[in-house]
């Protein structure tokens, strides 16, 4: 166990990964097809961009807040664009079903992995880039 407490000082770039990751991906192919989203979620195409905007900005605030303790602020300012995606996201489309799997009644899948992001992105704004032995 000591050996692997070695590393525990760079655990949350796996979190940071994931998570920058897909908002990234998720936020510059939105803004590549800013009308195709907009009518999809029939939302306006200027909360449409705000809403790719805030995945790709937030997935780019919590992998570049991990480079310095000081910007802390960066990493909690990157979840904080995330969660109301999340929470979009689950309650618009997602609700009502658990699995991720695509089904009749929900094609885009239900809120599994969504919850996963959301509870990932509350723990960088809860924790921002203290780790757990500093508190």
């Amino acid at each position: 166990m000591k050996a692997l407490n070695n590393y525990a000082h760079i655990a949350h770039w796996f979190l940071r990964f994931a998570l920058a990751s897909v908002f990234i991906y998720h936020g510059l192919d939105k803004i590549g097809n800013l009308g195709g989203f907009a009518e999809m979620t029939e939302m306006p195409v200027a909360m449409a961009f705000i809403v790719a905007l805030f995945e790709t900005l937030g997935g780019i605030f919590i992998f570049v807040g991990g480079f310095k303790i000081d910007w802390d602020w960066m990493t909690r300012l990157g979840a904080l664009l995330i969660i109301p995606i999340m929470l979009g996201a689950i309650f618009m489309v997602h609700w009502g079903q658990w699995s991720f799997m695509a089904t009749e009644t929900h094609p885009m899948g239900g809120m599994e992995f969504q919850v996963t992001l959301l509870l990932i992105s509350l723990y960088f704004l809860l924790n921002g880039n203290h780790s757990a032995n500093e508190v």
